[in-house]
């Protein structure tokens, strides 16, 4: 978030005197007999929720134990492996891996959403730490220096200075982010309450363009995002990052009021992001900045002409933008030249052909190539497709989903994640929820598809 510093929100989080949980690994593992009254013993946990098939799960695991060990006696960290705790990790709506979450007092209290390294993780499991607001007479620039904090004061002599003259709250950005294109303060003209302060926080927060970082970008999702991608840093040479965010933000205030969110960010710290979602390797660009577009629907654009000193380039790609005359970036893997299978192999630049067909059911299953359960499936859903192959109004189909953009209408989270997306209801897909046995799956269609189905050679009624 970009309002005190780069910029997680602070959560307020205190620390457990005791524990009495002992294990091998400095993390906690727990399960459906033990997660309830052991997490509840401590004010504060951070928790991973799991699968051992997972990759991403796989490469978290050395960070997460090395974080476990730095955080010892000051956080602790545990792990639930939803393979065989199926229903705890039902209770906190795990759907995808890994997943993880803060909970406080034995509650589910938010979602974990700073960094996945070790240093990443202490670093904000120990800003989670410290008191939710501090008085102004201890207020110190090293509080501000990662995250945006909370103060408070009741001699309002010390907001004199700033034109607070009543109780009011005040968001104070960082002096390395002032800019004479924004006010380095923000003053709340409503009556103080927490609703009225989650409403300010939210409303301005992030300033006309934060600085973008892995820390801080699950806070700036869902919504139209261009992000300028360039040698960011603010410890270094704060002037020359500085002067490429201020040409960005001159042309920013000329389209203000369209919607769009603006943020810098270090190129270096999002490159592998880059070259995977836009194709944008390190021999692009040079020294200038990159400059992207995600949407809220996912849909992503890249500015092709070289970015230029006086902001004109920029302001060309915008005006395209708003005009919808820019072309979409897709990620997507080559359409296979014969697709005759049982299963239709689907990629993102086949999928409206496919899968949005207004006249067909389809059956889509969103899967990874490392998922072990999706080689499970694998054979059992070949035949499903070979059952229903002699049916001309069912398609059974399925995508890799870490190399082809997904439609945002999907919500796919972990693997395999299956839809029913019926005739003339494109735009909604029914996430199956169902047993993965041929049989269940044609029990399902049974009821859900438009025609009855057509098994082999012969249309049956099941």
């Amino acid at each position: 978030m970009c309002t005190l510093g780069p910029f997680s929100m602070f959560l307020l989080i205190a620390l457990a005197q005791q524990h009495v949980f002992v294990a091998a690994s400095d993390v906690l593992e727990l399960g459906d007999s033990d997660f309830d009254y052991t997490v509840a013993e401590y004010e504060t946990v951070l928790v991973e929720f799991f699968a051992p098939w997972c990759g991403h799960c796989q490469q978290l695991a050395p960070e997460y134990e090395t974080a476990a060990t730095k955080l010892k006696g000051t956080v602790p960290l545990a792990k639930v492996d939803c393979t065989v705790n199926s229903e705890t990790c039902g209770r906190f709506g795990v759907n995808g891996y890994p997943t993880l979450k803060i909970f406080r007092n034995g509650e589910d209290f938010a979602a974990y959403d700073g960094p996945r390294s070790a240093d990443g993780i202490v670093s904000y499991m120990k800003k989670q730490a410290g008191p939710s607001s501090v008085p102004l007479d201890l207020y110190s620039p090293s509080l501000l220096s990662d995250s945006h904090r909370f103060a408070h004061t009741a001699d309002l002599s010390l907001g004199l200075k700033h034109g607070v003259e009543s109780d009011t709250v005040v968001l104070f950005r960082p002096p390395r982010l002032n800019s004479k294109f924004e006010d380095s303060l923000v003053k709340s003209d409503e009556a103080v309450s927490t609703a009225s302060l989650r409403q300010f926080i939210r409303d301005n927060v992030f300033g006309l363009c934060p600085h973008l970082t892995a820390e801080n970008r699950e806070n700036m999702r869902g919504r139209d995002l261009l992000v300028a991608y360039y040698n960011v840093d603010y410890l270094r040479n704060i002037k020359g990052t500085n002067y490429w965010r201020n040409r960005v933000m001159k042309v920013a205030t000329q389209f203000q009021s369209q919607g769009l969110s603006y943020a810098v960010a270090n190129r270096a710290e999002f490159q592998e992001e880059l070259e995977e979602e836009f194709g944008l390797g390190l021999s692009d660009g040079g020294e200038l900045p990159l400059i992207t577009i995600r949407n809220r629907e996912g849909h992503k654009y890249s500015m092709q002409e070289e970015f230029t000193r006086d902001g004109k380039s920029l302001e060309r790609f915008l005006e395209d933008y708003f005009a919808g005359k820019l072309k979409r970036q897709v990620k997507s893997e080559a359409a296979p030249e014969n697709n005759d299978g049982p299963v239709k192999v689907v990629v993102a630049d086949n999928f409206e052909e496919i899968v949005n067909n207004p006249s067909k059911d389809v059956l889509v299953e969103f899967y990874a190539p490392w998922c072990g359960h999706c080689k499970t499936l694998e054979p059992k859903y070949t035949e499903l497709g070979e059952q229903l192959s002699a049916d001309t109004h069912i398609v059974i189909a399925k995508m890799d989903a870490t190399a082809n953009d997904v439609p945002t209408t999907y919500d796919v989270q972990g693997f395999p994640t299956i839809f029913f997306v019926p005739a003339g209801q494109k735009d909604q897909p029914r996430k199956y929820e169902g047993g993965r046995e041929v049989n269940d799956f044609l029990n399902y269609l049974k009821e859900e598809a438009t025609h009855p189905l057509v098994l082999g050679t012969a249309r049956e009624d099941l």
